[in-house]
């Protein structure tokens, strides 16, 4: 996979594996656990066509446009600047996965998309799934919640990669509170996949959608998205899920044109702060009463690189 030097090392590579035994018997649901959003875009192809999650316009600007526009798009399409193998080492353990088929082209090849497509998804999975041979005790959250341009046969074909590629090391789905890391270290169970479709219902190794809500503050304004982490978090189902605090900005047409020329980090991710303060000063510890995973928008090397307790991250 193309990536650059991140020079963030991996001290945080088998973090949960270092827990204390007193949360390793802890169910999972009360551990805090960094994850990243919109994981897969550190590289976007900008000579393959613009994706269907795209409104019409943008779609037609890129026709227009061609290459040029479409490099301007890669500066918000990209929301991250380390490989999932990157990602691993810094901590993060939550990857939150958007896919698409490529309309027009033949067979079941599987895409990460955001505005632009991304490697395939295959690619993607054995890029974790090494880093989970190397790393017996390290744990993934593996969130498919968004698909575009796919029918049937791709979902079938998507849901076989996932069984192919990580094979017994899926954790069959079950009782949210019985999933603890001594439990999965027991049974050699390294991967959970959540697939936000019916067409994985019936799958023993598919998680429903419900047992991982995230919900979606929609705000560019960072007091009112810590308002609404803390009134979900206050809210968030006592049983029977995870949960997910989405802790970023979300750009707006007018946001998005500011950041065309400088990249949606310029414009967005800068104005984070407050709620990087805010995680930080919620993660005292590795176990919350409230807290499970937590994305940020913008992995920070030079926060992590200086951090000393994973629960202390940036997390993205």
């Amino acid at each position: 996979m193309k990536t650059r030097p991140a020079g963030i090392g991996n001290v945080h590579a088998d973090w949960m594996g270092s827990l204390p035994s007193k949360l390793s018997a802890m169910p999972l649901k009360h551990l805090a656990v960094p994850g990243s959003h919109d994981s897969f875009t550190f590289w976007v192809d900008v000579h393959a066509p613009v994706g269907p999650d795209q409104k019409v316009y943008v779609k037609y600007l890129a026709t227009m446009f061609s290459v040029l526009a479409k490099k301007v798009m890669v500066r918000w399409s990209m929301t991250q600047n380390l490989t999932f193998k990157e990602q691993l080492d810094a901590g993060i353990r939550y990857f939150d996965l958007r896919v698409s088929a490529k309309p027009g082209e033949p067979g079941n090849e599987i895409y990460f998309i955001h505005g632009l497509f991304g490697h395939k998804v295959r690619d993607g999975l054995l890029e974790i799934s090494s880093f989970l041979v190397r790393h017996r005790k390290e744990v993934v959250f593996l969130d498919f919640n968004h698909y575009y341009a796919m029918e049937a046969e791709h979902h079938v074909y998507l849901i076989s990669m996932l069984q192919e590629v990580f094979g017994s090391k899926l954790c069959n789905n079950c009782a949210v509170e019985n999933v603890t890391l001594d439990y999965l270290w027991e049974k050699k169970y390294q991967v959970i996949v959540f697939y936000h479709h019916p067409s994985a219902q019936g799958v023993p190794v598919m998680w429903p959608g419900n047992k991982i809500p995230a919900p979606w503050a929609n705000t560019t304004e960072p007091i009112k998205l810590i308002e609404f982490l803390e009134t979900t978090l206050k809210e968030r189902d006592k049983q029977g899920s995870f949960h997910v605090s989405q802790a970023i900005l979300t750009p707006t047409v007018n946001t998005v044109a500011k950041g065309l020329l400088w990249g949606l980090r310029s414009y967005l991710v800068e104005r984070s702060v407050t709620a990087i303060r805010w995680c930080r000063g919620n993660h005292g510890s590795y176990l919350y009463d409230s807290f499970n995973i937590t994305t940020l928008k913008k992995f920070l090397r030079t926060t992590a690189s200086s951090t000393a307790h994973l629960h202390s991250f940036i997390i993205v």
